[in-house]
C-alpha cells in the first residue's frame, strides 16, 4: 500500500512546451492562467497550485496535491485540464498521465483515517496539503490554493475560492489529488472486499451504506463519521 504522507517520485520543470491548444471534447467550466499571470508580472516564477480530495468519504485518506505549471508557450494538453469532478475517469487519467510525466512539478500528500478521526478533516487537509508542498522538487514561491490557507506553511499564498474550477494550477492539482486517491481506494478494496471500494471509493452511496449496516465498520473506516459513528455505539 502507499504510505502516508507521500508518493516519491522524480520531479522537474519544463518552461518551454508546445503552444496551447483548445480541446474539443472536454466540456465544462475552463480554468484560466490568469492567476498565475499576475504572480509572473510580480515577478514569481514557481507557482504551486494546490488543491485536495477526500474530505467528504465516510472511508480512507484525504490526499492533496500541488502542481506547479509550465510558464511561456503552453503545452497543447493544458487545454483539457478541468476541475476533476468535471472530467470521466479515462479523461482524469489521461491529463494525470500528463502531468505527472511531461516535465511538471508535483507533489502528494496523504494522510490516513486515523489522523481523520484524531484531529478532524479540516486539520488532516491542511497537513495532507503541507506534505503534497514538500514533496515539490522545487521550492514554490508562491502557492495558490482552493479555498483554504495554511497558516504554518512560510510561502506566500491565496485561498482561490472554487479555485479548482478557475485556477488552472489548482484544477490541475485536483486531477492529480483525484487519481492518485482513486488508486488509493483501488488497492484498499483489495484489501477490505465486500464495501465496494472500488466502485464509490469510500463515498457515503446508497450501496457503501447497505454494505456497512450489513458488514459494520472495517479498519479504515471514519470513526468519527455518520454513520460508521452510529454503528460503533
Amino acid at each position: 500500500m502507499i504510505s502516508e504522507k507521500s508518493f516519491d517520485k522524480e520531479l522537474t520543470m519544463v518552461l518551454v512546451c508546445p503552444k496551447f491548444e483548445e480541446s474539443k471534447d472536454i466540456v465544462g467550466q475552463i480554468p484560466t492562467f490568469d492567476e498565475e499571470e499576475k504572480l509572473i508580472a510580480r515577478g514569481y516564477r514557481l507557482i504551486a497550485g494546490v488543491d485536495e480530495v477526500g474530505r467528504g468519504p465516510l472511508a480512507g485518506p484525504v490526499v492533496a496535491a500541488a502542481v506547479i505549471l509550465p510558464w511561456g508557450e503552453q503545452p497543447s494538453w493544458l487545454s483539457r485540464v478541468r476541475d476533476s469532478k468535471q472530467l470521466t475517469p479515462s479523461q482524469r487519467e489521461s491529463i494525470f498521465d500528463r502531468i505527472t510525466e511531461s516535465g511538471v512539478a508535483y507533489g502528494l500528500g496523504v494522510v490516513s483515517h486515523e489522523v481523520i478521526d484524531k484531529r478532524g478533516i479540516a486539520p488532516a487537509t491542511r497537513l495532507a496539503m503541507r506534505y503534497a508542498i514538500e514533496q515539490l522538487s522545487a521550492c514554490p514561491d508562491y502557492l495558490l490554493i482552493d479555498f483554504m490557507r495554511l497558516p504554518a506553511v512560510c510561502i506566500p499564498q491565496k485561498s482561490v475560492v472554487d479555485g479548482d474550477s478557475l485556477c488552472l494550477s489548482i484544477a490541475a492539482a485536483s486531477i492529480v489529488a483525484k487519481v492518485s486517491r482513486d488508486l488509493l481506494m483501488v488497492e484498499l478494496d483489495g484489501q477490505y472486499p465486500g464495501y465496494g471500494l472500488a466502485q464509490h471509493k469510500g463515498y457515503g452511496t446508497p450501496e457503501h451504506l447497505e454494505a456497512l449496516q450489513r458488514l459494520g465498520p472495517c479498519p479504515i473506516h471514519r470513526k468519527t463519521f455518520m454513520p460508521v459513528k452510529e454503528r460503533l455505539l
